[in-house]
């Protein structure tokens, strides 16, 4: 079965259903909601003290995930210029013309909608409020006007990433509280360690089309402290949520050893930058794909704290 390409802009020939669906989920870049949605279901356990109700947590996941995915297929919209020109995102939806750019924005719109909707009708206003502020913030905060402006893009960018702490708890409490404030902090202080070392990876395609990343206008030993800087940061502070909520003592536990393994890695990238400035030296990825890792486990452990015998 095949669709036509008319109105994906200049896709030539035909595409099948499937080539035109994975375009459009592409566009809402499920890599990155994944990341969002486990640190929103983890913080739904904690708030809860113990198992939410089903109902509740699918609602949850499905209008953060068309809150998300709308954000990212907006971001696609607006960066389509630069996405067609930097290696890691020519394959996108709109650089290869999949999509059209009007079609790309009304999904986007739709999906908004949507979303907005699912949150405040099945779960509260107030989880759907602060998903609708998180998709804003990302597209005219950080896209429209952080990304192509300031090395500090992704550090006051990044505060949209940290939503989901709050969603997760608002979804079962319907209020704010100093908890998930801690959590929204970890993610924060998590964010440029690991969106800079990824940037070092890939510094060649942001200069190409003049982003100002930290790792384009700085060399890898600076961008390496800096990392190191805000790793100590947020170890301290994911350990903050120990006395603040009260938890038990494998939470702090997990911490500690997740922290400290993040910060010998850290250190490490940090002391072969010193060396030199190579990317096969420097290796960022390495932090990059362990801080997934530390992000996951740590927010398992916020999962399972009120589920442990004490």
């Amino acid at each position: 079965m095949s669709v036509s390409g008319d109105g994906a802009g200049s896709l030539t020939g035909a595409a099948t259903l499937r080539d035109v669906v994975a375009a459009y989920v592409g566009l809402t870049k499920p890599r990155v909601i994944e990341l969002l949605l486990l640190t929103t279901v983890p913080v739904m356990f904690f708030a809860q003290r113990g198992v939410p109700s089903l109902g509740l947590v699918v609602a949850t996941v499905v209008g953060g995930t068309m809150s998300a995915g709308a954000a990212n297929a907006l971001n696609c919209v607006y960066d389509r210029d630069i996405d067609e020109q930097m290696r890691r995102t020519r394959r996108r939806a709109l650089p290869r013309h999949m999509v059209s750019p009007r079609n790309a924005l009304v999904f986007g719109l739709l999906l908004i909608l949507a979303s907005t909707l699912m949150l405040g009708f099945f779960v509260n206003w107030l989880s759907s409020g602060l998903a609708l502020a998180a998709s804003a913030f990302y597209l005219f905060g950080y896209t429209m006007f952080l990304k192509r402006r300031t090395t500090q893009n992704i550090v006051w960018g990044g505060i949209a990433g940290c939503f989901p702490t709050m969603i997760g708890w608002t979804a079962v409490t319907d209020r704010l509280d100093w908890a998930p404030f801690v959590l929204f902090l970890v993610v924060f202080f998590w964010t440029p360690p690991h969106t800079w070392a990824l940037a070092l990876r890939y510094r060649e395609d942001y200069a190409l089309v003049d982003v100002p990343m930290l790792p384009v206008r700085r060399n890898a030993e600076a961008v390496a402290r800096q990392i190191v800087v805000y790793s100590w940061v947020m170890v301290a502070t994911s350990l903050i949520l120990w006395p603040v909520a009260d938890t038990g003592i494998v939470y702090p536990v997990v911490a500690a050893v997740l922290g400290g393994a993040f910060l010998v890695e850290a250190h490490l990238m940090w002391s072969r930058a010193r060396r030199s400035d190579e990317l096969s030296v420097v290796r960022p990825m390495r932090l990059f794909h362990w801080s997934n890792m530390y992000l996951s486990l740590l927010f398992v452990a916020v999962a399972l704290e009120p589920l442990l015998i004490r």
